[in-house]
């Protein structure tokens, strides 16, 4: 697989990563958010817990989707230090991630971040 072509699809799904982060938040978090929503939604994710953990786990998706939006405009101009930049941190934020959570969806981003790592190293 050319570095361009791997450099685009790992770029691409750290971007569908951080969408479907946002989705899965909203699909399994909707009773809470809904929730916080109707009650006035300023100052309503405090507590209940379930409240707390559902707008932290949305909210994550968005940064990742930006990390994700910034790889394919690296990858469309194959800017293979911003790659590797980007890859060097998803890769230690999904180590500590797994480390942490082991049975959860965290090796997907490790493996995102191997492949945008070895794309900005031009493999």
């Amino acid at each position: 697989m050319p570095s361009t072509l791997l450099s685009s699809i790992s770029a691409w799904a750290l971007l569908a990563l951080g969408v479907a982060h946002i989705a899965f938040g909203v699909v399994k978090f909707k009773a809470p958010l809904r929730e916080a929503l109707s009650s006035g939604f300023v100052g309503r994710f405090s507590a209940p817990e379930l409240r707390r953990t559902a707008f932290w786990f949305v909210l994550f998706g968005i940064p990742l989707t930006l990390a994700g939006h910034v790889a394919v405009l690296a990858a469309g101009n194959a800017d293979l230090a911003l790659l590797r930049i980007i890859g060097a941190y998803v890769f230690v934020a999904s180590l500590i991630g797994v480390a942490a959570f082991p049975k959860s969806p965290f090796p997907a981003s490790l493996g995102v971040s191997v492949l945008l790592l070895l794309a900005g190293y031009g493999f």
